[in-house]
């Protein structure tokens, strides 16, 4: 961590982001750092997190934070969440400014309300890129059905309205796959070259299995669900899994692991209790990118609950390539994206199914094989189709185009690529020796 201004020569890029501090968004914090190596110099408003200070540089990259609003309930409760976020991102960019004049600003929605602050930035000359992280009507439709009366109809015409609002007022778009590029195209009206697709791959280098500090018992089968806990994530069909597998099917020695956090995760605790699967599941909060490492290398078998919905068939799930990062088998319900994702890495079932997603579990858990190919092939998968590498250019080069400044070079430097282990010193499994991977993905512990 470095106090110092950076001193870049490039343009200045302000990164909003109001759903993640940063740098705990992996996405923006790629996005970041592809920036900064090709010259740019980065700021990013974000909430904090707990224990965050105000403002801090990290890698160069300056982080303005801000105190999250109080938890949202219903619309008054998410309007007011949208307003003080909005007021205290635009105070916010105003000290940035101050500080050194930006050329961009790019926001990551949710919520499509940045698109005014852009526009209130552009008489100074201001650029807006809008990467396009989520698809609020859609998100409305999963959350609380079809709009059904006036005040929903009203809610949700806003919702579409804020939407277009944003898409109009950028200057270019980034969507995180081919179908939210669609509906850019479709509902927002814009060209196709206007808009450009920079998928959420994962750096692999650095996303890759350790040999945990932690090992799980030898009779144990861990499953692990990464990800954020709100309404539309689904994390209850895991407990409801459990309990097919423990109390149904007699699997006593599998245990879940749930990492992350979210407006669900005091609820989920409670239906833990009541479910009687306190012995089975750790609910772990918050965590980092080393917690990460170390949970992932040493499950057996990742999970990936999401219902099918207008919004989750659509969308990129981080989740499933991360898993795959760690070399994972995954069971996952059947959706469009995660499909585009995994490939034949991931076994695949009916939405909403719980006896049929147990089948598949234990179908992993009696064929050890079956994992270990299903590990190599998603951990190659990952590698070879779904890296940020050529993501990182694609999205370097919306901003080159946007602000005419290039200049030549990685957008993801080569450093620590033949690192043996990671910063915390574990050791690297050696991803080029298949027989020692493959026996790793087996055992999950050094030998």
């Amino acid at each position: 961590m470095n106090d110092v201004p950076p001193t870049r020569t490039g343009p200045h890029v302000l990164i909003i982001v109001q759903n993640l501090p940063v740098p705990l968004d992996r996405r923006v914090w790629l996005e970041c750092n592809a920036l900064t190596a090709r010259g740019y110099r980065v700021s990013v408003i974000c909430p904090k997190g707990p224990g965050d200070p105000g403002f801090q540089t990290i890698d160069g990259i300056d982080i303005y934070k801000y105190a999250p609003a109080p938890e949202a309930e219903g619309i008054l409760g998410f309007a007011w969440e949208f307003a003080y976020s909005w007021v205290r991102t635009a105070v916010l960019s105003l000290k940035v400014w101050r500080r050194a004049r930006f050329d961009v600003i790019q926001a990551c929605n949710p919520p499509d309300t940045f698109w005014l602050l852009a526009r209130l930035w552009q008489p100074r000359g201001v650029r807006f890129v809008f990467d396009h992280h989520d698809l609020n009507p859609e998100l409305f439709i999963s959350r609380f059905g079809r709009p059904q009366g006036r005040g929903k109809r009203l809610q949700y015409a806003g919702l579409k309205w804020l939407e277009r609002r944003t898409f109009r007022t950028a200057d270019r778009i980034i969507s995180t796959n081919e179908s939210y590029k669609a509906i850019a195209v479709r509902r927002g009206g814009r060209r196709p070259g206007h808009v450009t697709v920079v998928r959420s791959g994962p750096d692999t280098r650095k996303m890759r299995p350790i040999y945990p500090q932690h090992p799980r018992a030898t009779d144990a089968t861990e499953l692990v669900y990464l990800g954020i806990m709100g309404p539309q994530d689904g994390v209850d069909q895991v407990l409801l899994v459990m309990d097919e597998l423990v109390h149904r099917r007699g699997r006593t020695t599998v245990h879940a692991t749930l990492l992350g956090f979210g407006d669900c995760l005091e609820d989920l605790k409670k239906q833990c209790t009541e479910l009687g699967l306190d012995g089975h599941v750790t609910f772990t909060g918050r965590v980092d990118r080393t917690g990460i490492a170390e949970y992932l290398s040493r499950a057996d078998i990742g999970v990936c609950p999401d219902l099918k919905t207008p919004l989750n068939d659509l969308s990129t799930m981080n989740k499933t390539m991360e898993y795959m990062c760690y070399a994972l088998p995954s069971v996952s319900f059947d959706l469009d994206e995660t499909r585009v994702s995994g490939a034949d890495t991931v076994r695949y079932v009916p939405s909403g199914d719980i006896g049929a997603f147990a089948d598949e579990v234990e179908r992993l858990i009696d064929d050890p094989q079956l994992r270990v190919e299903m590990g190599l092939k998603a951990r190659e998968r990952v590698a070879g189709s779904l890296d940020w590498r050529p993501q990182a250019e694609a999205y370097v080069s919306v901003l080159d185009d946007v602000t005419g400044f290039s200049r030549p070079g990685p957008a993801v430097p080569e450093d620590g690529c033949g690192a043996t282990s990671d910063p915390e010193g574990r050791r690297y499994v050696d991803l080029t020796d298949e027989a020692e991977l493959s026996r790793f993905i087996l055992a999950r512990r050094a030998r």
